[in-house]
């Protein structure tokens, strides 16, 4: 049995021991509606190409498909397209050295032999690079989209093409995307042992139709939110039937992917979508946490007037701390030009913050999903949608007042901006390393409770990533160490620091 070990490394070194949710329905008549935009994003220039417009009337469920090697155990768009992808995993590559780093480590001890991966994540080039990652490490994968618009077809082609089992295509419809997730386990055909999640839609079907094989099951990774939120409440109930991790709280997801991310695609998803001036514009971000902070940060060094509204006292002081101004929306509501929602609830912008923002206002979503803005509520009679771009929506009042919607699914994904492989980069070498671990861990080692990754790993995965920028760390004396009362070689952190 394969038990990581993470080891003393440096820069010229690393070495491996073997020691010890609710979607939004739209109606499909007249304008096209959200659930049937696509995008141009830099990601998927070659859209033309990928996402053909004449091919997206028919269902792909309707379109049988085979590789070059007669493999059809798939479900994509397009599986001609899966040359493009494949330009798009090796670009990808050169910015995520960590999981190479993993692959040519890890790979000749083959430490997920025997695994059998099931996924549910984005389907983009950097999730494409994590998962011909875990296969190299001996997974066998199958795969689906955690969200109905951001998959990009090229990639998921280039996966098919490989020889990975992806169910998944961009601008599903809602029943389509959950017989991907049901085609994805496979109960019939494939018991899977592990799973990759990201939302806990696919735990959820799983429980819910078929929880037998949880019976072989050792261990969920969930990177979101909403997940981790789900993952406690069902283990507060005696229903979690397998021991999970919580990738989301781990130093790495939440310094790296969620702050850094976040500050860098919120400036790039605005401009790309509404080519909007900041300086001097007031903008609301709903939620002070990682992602919050991201935005936050990136909006004011462009002029931005920044508000903040939170719920939490603690992120309240920060957001005052930091030179914001927190109040309620409903303050702030008729002065704002642009709002931001970034909290992972549901219905934090209403129809009666929607009614009373001003003409021209421009509303987007960096949280979770679809739920944070009502969107229901403005699929009413008096109200027009007008399409203007992919993803930005003109909603006209009687009285012509009108709102811009952009990217209300999530600003945070391909479809609306870049995103930037090295900050993914972080976050697939956590999920790996959650899944190495989990994998392998003795029996008892955990139970069915949800489990933060251990210090070792979060700073493993740090220092895999330091080599990128040639960095060099200091090392402690044996009494600089004794005096802090910590091993020189780490954790440097307690394992309740966030």
């Amino acid at each position: 049995m394969f038990i990581l070990c993470i080891c003393v490394f440096t820069p010229q070194q690393i070495q491996f021991g073997d020691q010890k949710q609710e979607f939004n329905k739209h109606p499909r008549t007249g304008h096209p509606s959200l659930s049937q935009s696509f995008s141009q994003s830099s990601t998927d220039s070659c859209s033309s190409v990928c996402d053909d417009s004449s091919e997206v009337e028919v269902s792909p469920r309707d379109t049988p498909q085979r590789t070059s090697k007669g493999l059809s155990d798939f479900c994509i768009r397009n599986i001609k397209h899966a040359d493009y992808g494949r330009r798009e995993i090796e670009m990808a590559e050169q910015e995520m050295p960590a999981l190479m780093v993993l692959r040519e480590k890890a790979g000749r001890e083959k430490p997920l032999a025997g695994a059998k991966v099931v996924g549910c994540t984005h389907i983009t080039a950097w999730t494409a690079v994590l998962i011909e990652t875990l296969s190299k490490l001996g997974a066998k994968c199958r795969w689906t989209a955690c969200n109905m618009f951001s998959t990009q077809n090229n990639v998921a082609a280039a996966l098919a093409e490989g020889g990975i089992a992806v169910f998944a295509w961009r601008r599903q419809s809602e029943d389509e995307f959950w017989w991907c997730i049901d085609r994805c386990v496979g109960a019939e055909t494939w018991q899977p042992n592990m799973i990759l999640d990201d939302g806990g839609r696919l735990t959820h079907w799983i429980s819910k139709k078929y929880p037998s094989l949880f019976e072989n099951i050792r261990g969920i990774v969930e990177e979101s939110v909403t997940g981790v939120h789900r993952l406690y409440q069902l283990s507060k109930a005696g229903r979690l039937y397998a021991p999970a991790m919580n990738v989301n709280d781990s130093v790495t997801k939440q310094k790296f992917d969620d702050l850094y991310c976040s500050k860098e695609s919120i400036v790039d998803g605005l401009k790309r979508t509404t080519d909007v001036l900041f300086g001097g514009k007031q903008v609301v971000v709903c939620g002070y946490g990682e992602v919050g902070k991201g935005c936050c940060a990136a909006l004011k060094a462009l002029g931005a007037v920044v508000y903040v509204t939170e719920v939490d006292p603690i992120c309240a002081l920060q957001a005052c701390m930091d030179g914001f101004r927190v109040m309620t929306l409903g303050e702030v509501v008729r002065q704002v030009d642009i709002v931001i929602t970034c909290t992972g609830n549901k219905n934090v912008v209403r129809r009666e913050h929607l009614d009373r923002l001003k003409n021209g206002c421009i509303v987007c979503n960096m949280g979770h999903s679809n739920m944070e803005i009502d969107l229901v509520s403005l699929r009413t009679a008096e109200l027009t949608w007008k399409r203007v771009r992919p993803q930005v929506d003109h909603v006209i009042w009687p009285n012509g007042k009108r709102l811009i919607l952009t990217c209300v699914i999530l600003m945070r994904s391909s479809f609306c901006s870049t995103v930037p492989s090295l900050v993914l980069s972080i976050t697939a070498t956590t999920q790996a390393l959650a899944l190495i671990e989990l994998y392998n861990a003795p029996e008892g080692r955990y139970k069915q409770d949800v489990y933060l990754l251990p210090k070792n790993m979060d700073e493993f995965v740090a220092g895999l990533h330091l080599l990128m920028f040639d960095a060099h760390l200091t090392e402690l004396t044996d009494d600089q160490a004794k005096y802090l009362g910590i091993s020189k070689h780490g954790p440097f952190k307690p394992h309740y620091y966030r």
